[in-house]
């Protein structure tokens, strides 16, 4: 028996409640089958207590096919949802994961005010403050990610996550924004028994985001092969990041690992790679690899700057 009949199973014996029709509708997603999804997402509406929760889950699909238009306003009716029904703390922390994901996309004005509006609605709040230091780490603000992040070690000496998840990621960005790869790495890796744990404020279990981070280190360090092998752990996770934007981008990073294992671009000028391709075999890896991302955002909005920045870079490949 499979998990999804199991899931209906469970439902025909009226074991019915918004944790199952989250799995269900993350099968439905994994399955690509749109109509079951669109099944699931209509249990949620009108729902006072968890509207906001499948409001999050439909934004971040969105995302996912690069429909970055649509996230935001799935997003913007989560948070209205959230605080129209007394859930501030759900509120800020879909604005603080919609800006992570907008820095990821190099979205970076975006990212500020998703950062900065969920820290308005929730100053204090453990979750936010995590998710917005990493925006804005990955954003480019590092003052701020810096601040944010100081405060945290200051405020959770003893939480294990925030020691051995939060902090080694947030920090790894931050040495990858000074130019530092060496170093972000060598933070990143305090995160090895810890990156793949399931995290308690967001929908699905884990976006790997020290995975990700540290396959940005190893493309920033120029070690193709490294990065293609910590982007790969995100796509053979899908069980775990479910929609999470960063499934979608370890398959441009997988396509970026393998054009630098063929020598066919520098990532970095700092890495001294080669202007021309050399290995032929990761030359046509990376063709692929970035035809398999334009596929999944086929129909994405045209002007994400990591989509534009993509189809610069496939077309030196040509």
């Amino acid at each position: 028996m499979t998990l999804w009949q199991v899931g209906r199973q469970a439902q025909g014996r009226k074991l019915d409640d918004f944790v199952l029709r989250q799995i269900l509708y993350t099968l439905a997603f994994l399955k690509n089958d749109s109509s079951a999804m669109e099944e699931q997402a209509a249990w949620f509406t009108g729902k006072a207590a968890v509207e906001n929760s499948g409001l999050s889950l439909e934004s971040d699909t969105a995302a996912y096919s690069g429909h970055m238009r649509r996230s935001q306003e799935l997003t913007a009716q989560a948070v209205d949802s959230a605080m129209r029904n007394g859930h501030k703390e759900s509120a800020a922390i879909w604005e603080a994961n919609a800006a992570v994901r907008a820095a990821g996309m190099g979205n970076v004005a975006e990212a500020h005010r998703m950062a900065d509006a969920a820290l308005k609605l929730l100053p204090a709040g453990q979750a936010v403050k995590i998710e917005a230091a990493l925006a804005l780490a990955m954003a480019g603000d590092t003052a701020r990610a810096t601040s944010l992040a100081q405060d945290l070690n200051r405020r959770f000496p003893l939480d294990t996550q925030v020691q051995s998840l939060w902090l080694p990621t947030i920090e790894g960005q931050l040495a990858l924004d000074g130019g530092d790869a060496a170093a972000a790495l060598n933070r990143l890796h305090a995160t090895a028994s810890m990156d793949m744990a399931s995290i308690q404020f967001l929908v699905n279990v884990s976006c790997l985001y020290p995975v990700y981070v540290q396959g940005e280190a190893y493309l920033a360090a120029g070690n193709g092969n490294a990065a293609a092998a910590e982007f790969q752990r995100i796509l053979d996770h899908s069980g775990i990041t479910w929609n999470c934007w960063t499934g979608a981008l370890a398959k441009l990073g997988l396509a970026r690992a393998y054009a630098l294992e063929a020598g066919a671009v520098k990532v970095k000028e700092s890495t001294g790679g080669a202007d021309h391709a050399t290995d032929p075999a990761a030359l046509a890896k990376a063709r692929t690899a970035y035809q398999d991302f334009f596929a999944l955002w086929k129909d994405a909005d045209p002007d994400i700057p990591i989509l534009r920045d993509a189809r610069a870079e496939f077309a030196k490949l040509q």
